[in-house]
């Protein structure tokens, strides 16, 4: 089913002129992964509690596939919610844990065993259902958790920040089992997180969120390679921020061209945004029209990938990053000279107004 929020605003200073969430309106397709994404305090968690029925919203309406629930309680709307800190039962078992929500709407006992096994294969657990969560690593019970959101079969599943609490590792194998989760259920599930990457590893769809408001949505791929704020821009990818200015009808930052703003007269002042990624550098005497130098100030090793950072001629600071292979073809060392150029840069005019 569709979760679709119209309009949606929460204050809850009722004198402030400051709104958690701010005429917030976005289409969740049924099916997929949806992600709400932002920094800290962009009103992520608020906005899931709203579509949950945890939270009221001051103007605005929730729709889950044809039925507005936006009065409804939470227990009516048939939404799976998932906390990060699990929130699990600590003196009853795993499979006492994933009945709880079938055994308070009465479902029969044949038919809740029958459902506990089934949700135990599901999340991989079985022969874990006499241990309680002590016994548990944590990425088991966030898998026990999921699969107690899931046992009244709800329409939606609502996950807040469910691999927060977890080390790297087990976050980056649980993203990989809630994807093939996620195919085998099918259920439309709604994803709060401030970690760009899960967003982008497990979302169709992300809503990106700033103070309060919707900054882009769309296909990850979409706000990636087309931001259209420079929030976006930013957030996405750490992006590198230089300033600069149209010049003879082309946009320039220091002495690198980048590609003029629509609409951007001369003398415009731009602010340019390119990710570490898409920068490319040389230790060549020769340089190019469009190119810039800059000297080496620091290089950081990070597993496979070398961050390289830079002070350009003009004194901007810029980091780079890059596969080791190839910052070991290119030699470089700390106060080294080299030519900067960029693969791909998102412009804007200076008084953007998001």
């Amino acid at each position: 089913m569709s979760v679709v929020v119209r309009g949606v605003t929460k204050r809850f200073d009722r004198g402030s002129d400051v709104a958690a969430v701010n005429d917030v309106s976005f289409e969740a397709p049924p099916g997929k992964i949806t992600t709400l994404l932002g920094p800290s305090g962009s009103g992520k968690s608020t906005l899931l509690r709203i579509i949950a029925g945890l939270e009221e919203p001051d103007a605005g309406n929730v729709s889950i596939g044809e039925r507005e629930v936006t009065r409804l309680s939470s227990s009516a709307r048939q939404v799976g919610f998932v906390f990060q800190s699990y929130a699990l039962f600590r003196h009853m078992t795993v499979s006492d844990n994933i009945a709880f929500g079938m055994s308070i709407r009465k479902v029969e006992r044949p038919k809740i065993q029958a459902r506990v096994r089934e949700l135990l294969a599901l999340v991989q657990l079985e022969g874990y259902d006499d241990r309680f969560p002590a016994q548990l690593s944590g990425g088991q019970r966030q898998r026990v958790a999921l699969a107690r959101a899931l046992a009244t079969n709800p329409h939606v599943l609502l996950l807040d920040e469910p691999f927060g609490a977890l080390d790297a590792q087990v976050r980056v194998e649980l993203r990989e089992w809630l994807l093939g989760f996620q195919d085998k259920t099918g259920v439309t599930t709604l994803l709060v997180t401030h970690d760009q990457e899960e967003a982008l590893e497990l979302s169709q769809h992300v809503v990106l969120l700033n103070e309060g408001c919707v900054a882009q949505a769309g296909a990850p791929h979409e706000l990636y390679d087309h931001p259209a704020t420079p929030f976006v821009a930013s957030f996405l990818g750490a992006a590198n921020v230089l300033r600069g200015r149209v010049q003879d009808g082309t946009a320039r930052v220091g002495t690198l061209a980048v590609q003029t703003p629509r609409g951007a007269g001369e003398g415009a002042s731009v602010h340019a945004y390119v990710r570490p990624h898409d920068v490319r550098l040389s230790k060549s005497r020769e340089r190019r029209d469009g190119m810039a130098a800059g000297r080496v100030e620091r290089l950081t090793r990070v597993g496979g990938l070398v961050k390289v950072s830079l002070e350009l001629e003009n004194g901007d600071p810029m980091g780079v990053q890059m596969p080791k292979a190839e910052f070991d073809s290119l030699g470089l060392t700390l106060g080294d000279r080299v030519l900067v150029d960029l693969q791909d840069t998102k412009v804007f005019l200076e008084d953007y107004v998001i």
